[in-house]
């Protein structure tokens, strides 16, 4: 990809020490064994030793320390109101914490993160990124989202159309140095349209993945069915549906049971225990009736897609992979529902980016409660 930024002003960053050391890892030779005695699905270590190049061991500290680092977070999002910037997370084990009032650094450093000292906080720059939807909702845009390690919105534009994406950001009245405009090698296209493996099937024809059990049915992507549409293994009804804007469905099942688990396609299931958002930079591992278990990181969050169905907002960019069929199927960090498949670029051979709708959105959307194992 090449980029160019519109930033005028560089970020200043503080080198400041991280945390020291992680979280026990269990000492074990096999994934089952070490998945298992720390309470995670053998099946979700086993793709992240694939996908992450983790020994097992490994895996099982890196879920641990991200579900303390997601704690710190939170804590800290809160406690610094106006002047957070965002978190990510870089290596396995550090927690940044950008702030727009370098006083504030002192109350990141207490928590055990490292502080960043920004321009822009995360409350300007998804407002700024608000003020754009409509700006840069032509075709000459494949997605845009907010980059909290640089402190921008980074705008995916196709090749040759810099110029005019710029003059658009201009006439949104976006200011330039919080923009940076990359040239997108593929556009994101949605994964509907490709039947086989398991999966649920909507009105007899198009295949999609189950989300999330949540009570009376599942949740899934919106641009899988319409309201009205009938689902079948499991059957059911699109209750509630919503596509583009943003990409999330209601499914209400007929005789079948929802069960708060998610295939791990290891022979196994993984335990869904909550829905507390991870940061950027965290592991995170999908399951889909197509590829099954693929690992990777979110890239970023609030992230906006331009499809040729149209835009969609809000959603968490990552580089794990997705193909046809796998739309819907459920994002997991640990045993943390994040979201479900909306579509992307790539694939699982070559590798690949895939968007994916918060499942809490959906939730409140349709009224419903996630179910927990």
């Amino acid at each position: 990809m090449r980029r160019t930024s519109l930033r005028g002003v560089a970020v200043a960053t503080a080198t400041v020490g991280l945390f020291a050391g992680t979280i026990n890892a269990v000492a074990a030779a096999g994934s089952t064994d070490a998945g298992s005695a720390a309470g995670y699905a053998p099946g979700l270590v086993a793709a992240m030793e694939r996908d992450l190049g983790l020994s097992a061991a490994e895996a099982v500290d890196r879920l641990a320390v991200q579900e303390t680092l997601a704690d710190t977070q939170h804590s800290l999002e809160k406690s610094l109101g106006a002047s957070y910037g965002g978190a990510w997370v870089e290596g396995a084990d550090a927690l940044h914490v950008a702030v727009t009032d370098a006083a504030e650094a002192a109350t990141v450093r207490a928590a055990g993160a490292t502080p960043v000292t920004v321009d822009n906080s995360l409350t300007a720059l998804d407002a700024w990124t608000a003020d754009l939807d409509g700006a840069l909702s032509s075709s000459d845009v494949t997605s845009y989202h907010v980059d909290v390690e640089t402190n921008e919105i980074v705008v995916d534009v196709v090749e040759g159309a810099t110029a005019d994406v710029a003059a658009a950001v201009a006439e949104a009245g976006v200011p330039a140095s919080a923009v940076s405009l990359t040239e997108a090698t593929e556009r994101p296209r949605t994964f509907a349209d490709v039947i086989g493996g398991e999966a649920y099937f909507i009105d007899g024809s198009a295949r999609c993945s189950v989300g999330f059990a949540v009570t009376g049915g599942f949740v899934s992507a919106g641009h899988c069915g319409s309201v009205g549409s009938t689902a079948s293994e499991p059957s059911g009804t699109f209750e509630v549906s919503e596509f583009p804007g943003s990409d999330y469905s209601y499914v209400s099942v007929d005789s079948d049971t929802p069960v708060g688990v998610v295939d791990d396609w290891n022979g196994g299931t993984v335990a869904v225990e909550g829905s507390t958002p991870a940061a950027v930079g965290a592991s995170v591992c999908r399951s889909g009736s197509t590829t099954g278990w693929h690992c990777g990181t979110i890239e970023a969050l609030n992230a906006t897609v331009n499809y040729a169905e149209g835009t969609v907002t809000g959603l968490i960019q990552t580089d794990v992979c997705a193909e046809p069929g796998d739309s819907g199927g459920s994002l997991l960090a640990g045993s943390q529902a994040q979201g479900m498949t909306s579509g992307g670029s790539g694939n699982c051979s070559s590798g690949g980016q895939t968007f994916f709708q918060p499942v809490g959105e959906a939730l409140s959307a349709a009224g419903v409660d996630l179910l927990t194992n």
